[in-house]
C-alpha cells in the first residue's frame, strides 16, 4: 500500500476508534453516525443520494440507517420545494444533542491529529491540502 493510502486508511480507522465510545453511549452505529454528522456539517446536502455520492456509503446501508434515524425521530424526510420527486432529509431537535456531542468529539479528533505541529507546519499543511485539492478538482474536471 502507499504511503497516501496508508495515511487515509489509518485516518478512517483513527476516527472510527475515537467515534466508537461516543456511538455505544448513544445507542448508534457508526453508519448512522456518520449520516447524522454529515447532514448537519454539510447543510447544502440533504439527500440520501448526496450521502452516497459524497460519503462513498452504500446505497442499501444509507436507506436501512435512515429508516431507522426517521423512525427513532433524529431526521425527518419532506418533499423538495422545487422538485416534489426528490425526498429531503432534515435533522431534527432531537439529534441536535448527537450533533453538538459529534461537532465536539470531531473538534478534539482534529486537535489530536495536530499535535506537536506548531502553526507555521500547520499553515505549510493546510495549504498544501488547498493545492491539492484544486489539483484534484482540475483533474475531475478534465476527466467529464
Amino acid at each position: 500500500m502507499n504511503r497516501g493510502m496508508e495515511f487515509a486508511q489509518k485516518t478512517a480507522l483513527a476516527y472510527h476508534a475515537v467515534c466508537k465510545p461516543l456511538c455505544q453511549k448513544l445507542g448508534l452505529t457508526q453508519t448512522a453516525f456518520d449520516i447524522l454528522m454529515f447532514l448537519a456539517n454539510n447543510p447544502g446536502c440533504r439527500s440520501a443520494r448526496d450521502i452516497v455520492e459524497i460519503r462513498h456509503i452504500k446505497a442499501n446501508l444509507v436507506s436501512v440507517n435512515v429508516d431507522r434515524l426517521v423512525r427513532e425521530g433524529y431526521l425527518a424526510r419532506r418533499t423538495a420545494e422545487n422538485d416534489r420527486r426528490k425526498i429531503e432529509l432534515t435533522c431534527t431537535p432531537l439529534a441536535q444533542p448527537v450533533i453538538e456531542q459529534g461537532r465536539t468529539m470531531q473538534k478534539a479528533f482534529f486537535q489530536h491529529l495536530l499535535e506537536g505541529m506548531d502553526e507555521g507546519t500547520q499553515t505549510v499543511f493546510f495549504a498544501a491540502i488547498e493545492i491539492i485539492d484544486r489539483n484534484m478538482d482540475a483533474l475531475l474536471k478534465e476527466a467529464e
